[in-house]
């Protein structure tokens, strides 16, 4: 099936391309009259889905340990897994700092916004960490946290500052998903949700567009899940690993320091 959706939207793309306005029209215009829809308007089943509030409100984590997302992040960081070495900063607590990086790290750190994390070695506002050193650290890595961050250019510029020369960061947020934190409700907000187009406008004229890649992960299939909260395991490895770039569910950056 992955197949002949790669192919059916290459089809699309390249028609998008080549054809008039007008013609696309008149195509859209005959699939309405004659019903040559790929599936025909009003036959759609939406079973379990059919329904005004999601599946699980909170990620999927009642259902299965492994979230979409977690299951996207961690396919991303297993790529880049050699990158996590010496040095190294995670948010929060050092659980993918360790799980990949494993015995080439030598001092794994962890930051925490405000005191009270027994798990943090560093407290500090990633907008303006003035007490860490400039070029600390061989790998920074930033899950699900820079949309929380309204300051953003700021914090992708104290990125670049405290990573050592040929550093790197690897960066994961929220592309499609429902709101993870609102302000008044949690002890912070949500300000972003990201595309590829605007990572690379943050991260380019900061670590230089030659040492920035932008990737990402999703398809319709996954996004929907996704947002109903469902498990990875609850659809196929197929339906997860298809990449469709207009429905970007999981937005990744790979930065390094020049």
């Amino acid at each position: 099936m992955p197949i002949i959706a790669k192919l059916r939207d290459h089809v699309r793309d390249l028609a998008t391309k080549i054809l008039p306005q007008s013609s696309r029209e008149y195509i859209r215009a005959q699939q309405r009259r004659f019903g040559l829809q790929a599936v025909p308007v009003g036959s759609v089943d939406f079973g379990s889905l059919d329904r005004l509030s999601p599946i699980s409100p909170i990620f999927g984590k009642d259902r299965d340990l492994l979230t979409i997302e977690r299951y996207y992040i961690e396919h991303f960081l297993g790529k880049y897994s050699a990158d996590v070495k010496g040095r190294t900063l995670e948010m929060g607590d050092p659980a993918y700092t360790l799980k990949f990086g494993g015995h080439r790290v030598t001092q794994p750190d962890v930051l925490n916004y405000v005191e009270g994390n027994p798990q943090a070695t560093i407290v500090a506002d990633l907008t303006n960490a003035h007490n860490i050193p400039d070029n600390t650290f061989d790998c920074i890595i930033i899950t699900q946290t820079l949309q929380m961050i309204y300051e953003i250019e700021a914090a992708v510029s104290e990125l670049h500052r405290i990573l050592k020369p040929g550093g790197v960061a690897l960066v994961t947020s929220h592309g499609m998903s429902r709101v993870a934190r609102r302000e008044g409700v949690d002890d912070w907000g949500e300000y972003w949700h990201f595309t590829s187009q605007s990572k690379r406008k943050l991260f380019h004229p900061v670590f230089g567009k030659d040492n920035v890649s932008v990737e990402t992960y999703g398809n319709v299939m996954s996004c929907v899940a996704n947002l109903h909260g469902l498990g990875a395991r609850e659809i196929t490895p197929e339906q997860l690993d298809y990449n469709d770039p207009n429905y970007e569910l999981l937005v990744c950056v790979r930065a390094v320091k020049q």
